[in-house]
C-alpha cells in the first residue's frame, strides 16, 4: 500500500499528475497561478474573464490605467486577442520543464456569449499555429449558459471540453452536448452559483447517478478529506478556486488573500452579480450589496432567473463600485468573490507546498480508512 499513488480517470484523460483542476477566476487574470498550478502536476486555469475589461476599453486598458489590466497585459500593446495569446505563450514558457497542462475557462451566457465566441476563437487558432501549444494547452472550460451551440465550435477541435453545471437537468444536457467530463458545481462554491441552492453533498452524487460521462467535484474542495469525499461520492476528481486564490502565486490582490484567510465559515453571502447570482466574503461592501440585492434584484434568493438587462441600474452600478474598489485593493469597499471553504483556509502557501499536501493526505486518509472502519 505505501508505493500506491493517488490516480484517477481525469488524470489519465488530461495529462495530469493529480486529479484536481485550479478553477479560472476573474477579473483578475490567473496566469501566475495556471503556472504554478500546471508545474505542481494538476490543472491550470486561465481566466478569459479579464480580458474582457481590455476588449471593452482597449485604450484605457493597454495604457495600464486599471490594476486589472497590470495583470493581464505585458505592456507591448496589441488587440486584446493578441495580448491573450501572449499570455498563452508566457503560460506555456513557463510550464515547458514539467511539461504542465493548461487550459481556459470562458463563461457561454447570453450575456457573454459574443464575447465567449471571440475567445474560444482564439483559443483554437493558437493551439494550431503552435503544435507544443496543441499539446499542452489542452482544456476549455464552459459554464453559466448552455453548452449545446458550443458543441460545433468545439468538439472537431480535439480539445478537452469540460461545462460547469448546477443541476442533474444541466448535467444530461451537457452530456447530450458531448463534453468530455462535467463539472458539477454546489452553491457553496465562490464566485457564480446557481440560481437554485443545491449544495455538493446532494448534487454531485445526483450527478454522479443521472450520466454516464466523468464528474469532477467543485463547492466547498480545499483539502485532502475533501478531494477523498468527492471520490467518495463517485466524481473523478476535484475543481478547487478560493482554496487556490490564496496562494503565494495567486493573481489577485493581497487584501483579497487576507479576506480568505481570516475568514470563518459563515462570512460568506450570495448577492447579484453580472449574470446570476455570485457567492462574495463578508464585508461592508458585501452587506449592503446583499441588502440592496433583496430590494432591487430578489430573484437571486427565489431561484428566478433574470437578465442582466432587466436589473435595476443602481444594482449593476453598486457591483461597478465594489469591483472598482477590488482593482484598487481598498478591502472594506470591495466586493470579493470568495466560497464557504475559506473558513477552511489559514495560510498562503506556496501551490506546489499546498498540491503534495493535499494530495498526501487524501492517500493517507484513503489508506487508513479500511483499518479504522472494516472489521474482521
Amino acid at each position: 500500500m505505501a508505493n500506491r499513488v493517488l490516480h484517477t480517470e481525469l488524470c489519465g484523460m488530461l495529462g495530469i499528475k493529480y486529479p484536481i483542476i485550479q478553477a479560472g477566476m476573474g477579473p483578475f487574470s490567473t496566469n501566475r497561478l495556471a503556472e504554478a498550478a500546471a508545474n505542481a502536476g494538476v490543472l491550470g486555469i486561465i481566466s478569459t474573464s479579464g480580458f474582457s475589461y481590455l476588449r471593452s476599453d482597449p485604450a484605457k486598458m493597454a495604457a495600464g490605467v486599471s490594476q486589472v489590466a497590470k495583470t493581464l497585459t505585458d505592456g507591448k500593446g496589441g488587440t486584446w486577442q493578441e495580448q491573450m495569446k501572449r499570455a498563452f505563450y508566457r503560460v506555456k514558457e513557463a510550464t515547458r520543464e514539467t511539461k504542465g497542462v493548461f487550459g481556459i475557462n470562458s463563461m457561454v451566457s447570453s450575456e457573454m456569449a459574443g464575447y465567449a465566441r471571440e475567445v474560444i476563437k482564439t483559443t483554437l487558432e493558437v493551439r494550431d499555429e503552435d503544435p507544443e501549444m496543441r499539446e499542452r494547452l489542452r482544456v476549455i472550460i464552459t459554464s453559466a449558459g448552455d453548452p449545446l451551440p458550443w458543441t460545433d465550435v468545439i468538439k472537431p477541435s480535439g480539445v478537452k471540453w469540460l461545462h460547469v453545471v448546477p443541476s442533474v437537468r444541466h448535467a444530461k444536457r451537457a452530456e447530450r452536448a458531448g463534453v468530455d467530463a462535467i463539472i458539477a458545481s454546489g452553491q457553496e462554491g465562490g464566485g457564480h452559483v446557481a440560481w437554485e441552492p443545491v449544495h455538493t453533498m446532494v448534487l454531485l452524487p445526483a450527478v454522479v447517478r443521472a450520466v454516464n460521462t466523468p464528474v469532477i467535484g467543485a463547492g466547498g474542495f480545499g483539502n485532502g478529506a475533501s478531494l477523498v469525499a468527492a471520490l467518495a461520492l463517485g466524481a473523478v476528481g476535484v475543481q478547487m478556486g478560493t482554496r487556490f486564490l490564496a496562494t503565494k502565486e495567486s493573481d489577485f490582490q493581497q487584501v483579497h488573500k487576507d479576506y480568505v484567510v481570516n475568514s470563518g465559515e459563515r462570512d460568506t453571502i450570495v448577492a447579484r452579480g453580472v449574470v446570476g447570482p455570485l457567492r462574495w466574503l463578508k464585508n461592508e461592501a458585501a452587506m449592503e450589496f446583499a441588502r440592496l440585492t433583496v430590494s432591487k434584484a430578489p430573484g437571486v434568493y427565489l431561484g428566478e432567473p433574470e437578465d442582466l438587462a432587466d436589473v435595476a441600474r443602481e444594482v449593476r452600478a453598486k457591483e461597478d463600485e465594489g469591483w472598482d474598489a477590488q482593482f484598487r485593493g481598498d478591502g472594506p469597499k470591495a466586493l470579493m468573490p470568495g466560497g464557504e471553504v475559506a473558513g477552511l483556509v489559514d495560510d498562503l502557501p506556496a501551490v506546489k507546498g499546498l498540491v503534495e499536501r493535499i494530495v498526501k493526505e487524501a492517500e493517507e486518509i484513503i489508506q487508513d480508512l479500511p483499518k479504522r472502519y472494516l472489521k474482521d
